[in-house]
């Protein structure tokens, strides 16, 4: 029941991500801009490179009898 639901989640997430993306039916100028690319892609590596970064903390740590 619990994979179900799981899955009801994604499948709605899915179609709202659609719609929500897909609201501008195309038109010019809905677009997101070069700022915005760079900006996401930005967000994007210092969010990953965040993660990663502590994570390798909690290895460190746990390897080394800090926790």
């Amino acid at each position: 029941m619990t994979v179900a639901l799981l899955v009801v989640m994604l499948v709605l997430a899915l179609v709202i991500l659609y719609e929500g993306w897909s609201i501008a039916g195309g038109e010019e100028g809905t677009g997101m801009s070069t700022n915005g690319w760079i900006a996401m892609t930005l967000g994007i590596v210092a969010t990953l490179g965040l993660g990663v970064g502590l994570m390798a903390l909690v290895f460190y740590s746990n390897r080394h009898g800090r926790d």
